[in-house]
């Protein structure tokens, strides 16, 4: 509609016949109809307000985007999406541009700007049209772009801690076997004090070790060697391993696994290493005797799902954002890879990890494996037949 086609037609209201009215009339009703047509159409969100902020018109996507719909229609929209400040966006004749999270009725990143809708017969502001874009799927890009970045160059420092080091701790090694073998010589007396620093020594030296492998393999590219096999029977085979430190801490684990699980094409070796990682992690968050950690499985069509919860310290919110950064953890002993490698192998299996935690409260780690291609499904039999001619 063309500017000043509104005031034109309100000044000459009285002087035209009614015929000429309904024609003018029913070309504001089509062009209303295509106008919203066109918002309907979009991919962004659209929200027309008045001045006050009460919502005119809303379209489909931001309904989808904050979990609204038609009645929200006349109702103020700061009340309608909590925390959002009108007072402090709604500036008159001032653009405000801002990023906004939301958590219902999904979890989405979106960007949003509020510009005035000022009369085409002076600057006067009587109403807002807040336009709104979903930039989840962007930041997730980004987010796994600096992750890759990251990795690299993980990758390139891997390399020269492998030579740098790894060569070294294997001569030392050697060395403090010579030395043993030495020491087996002296009188038990002397003997005994020598020993002790040689086995501290050695211990270290272990530990040097164990870092730098954990390190290699977080970032080392691996291709699962898949094969079907019983993922019960890994879980199982894993809990085995943990039982004497399980048994020592007084930790009782509670096993809820689905019946008539389908063997699933997995790496079982890599499967194993995750499932031992997040069962460490939940035992050693256990204050004291007495924890409890349960295992459940599930499954549908799609996927099969395992859950591991404690109910041990839980993990503090301003932490949950760097769980798989590496160096980062709360164990003094730790070396903040354990996670990165539990996503890693994950994900190489075409997974995902998802981690719920509350302070106090324990924690909830699900795994979600996909089983393949989606199945066919049949249609069930029904007597009702429509020929069509």
């Amino acid at each position: 509609m063309k500017s000043g086609f509104l005031e034109k037609l309100l000044s000459r209201l009285d002087r035209i016949d009614p015929a000429e009215a309904q024609q003018l009339l029913s070309r504001l009703i089509r062009e209303k109809g295509f106008l919203e047509q066109v918002f309907e159409a979009l991919h962004e969100g659209v929200i027309v307000l008045d001045e006050e902020g009460h919502v005119t018109f809303i379209n489909a996507a931001a309904q989808r985007f904050f979990g609204l719909s038609d009645d929200v229609l006349g109702e103020l929209l700061m009340q309608k999406i909590p925390g959002l400040d009108w007072e402090n966006i709604a500036k008159p004749g001032k653009t405000v541009s801002r990023d906004l999270e939301v958590f219902y009725p999904e979890n989405r990143y979106l960007n949003f700007y509020l510009s005035p809708i000022t009369s085409a017969l002076g600057n006067e502001a009587f109403g807002w049209v807040m336009l709104v874009r979903d930039q989840t799927a962007t930041r997730r890009e980004a987010e796994d772009s600096l992750e890759s970045e990251r990795l690299n160059a993980l990758t390139l420092l891997a390399a020269g801690v492998a030579h740098e080091i790894g060569n070294p701790l294997n001569s030392l090694d050697i060395h403090l076997q010579l030395l043993a073998r030495k020491l087996k010589k002296l009188p038990p007396g002397d003997r005994k004090p020598l020993e002790e620093n040689l086995d501290t020594a050695r211990r270290e030296i272990q530990r040097l070790d164990t870092i730098l492998r954990q390190f290699l393999e977080a970032i080392r590219p691996t291709t699962p060697q898949r094969e079907q096999c019983d993922l019960h029977q890994v879980i199982g085979e894993t809990l085995e391993l943990l039982e004497p430190e399980l048994a020592s801490r007084d930790i009782a684990v509670e096993l809820d696994l689905a019946k008539d699980l389908p063997p699933m094409s997995l790496d079982a070796t890599q499967f194993q290493q995750v499932i031992y990682n997040l069962l460490r992690n939940a035992y050693q968050a256990l204050q004291g005797d007495g924890g409890l950690i349960r295992i459940s499985t599930g499954y549908n069509d799609y996927e099969c799902r395992i859950s591991i919860s404690d109910n041990g310290s839980g993990i503090p919110p301003e932490q949950m954002g760097s769980l798989f950064e590496p160096y980062r953890t709360t164990k003094q002993s730790g070396t903040g890879l354990g996670l990165l490698i539990v996503r890693r192998v994950i994900r190489e299996h075409g997974g995902e990890i998802e981690i719920e935690s509350e302070p106090d409260a324990g924690t909830t780690i699900h795994i979600h494996i996909p089983r393949g291609p989606k199945p066919v499904r049949l249609l069930e039999s029904t007597d009702k037949i429509i020929d069509i001619d």
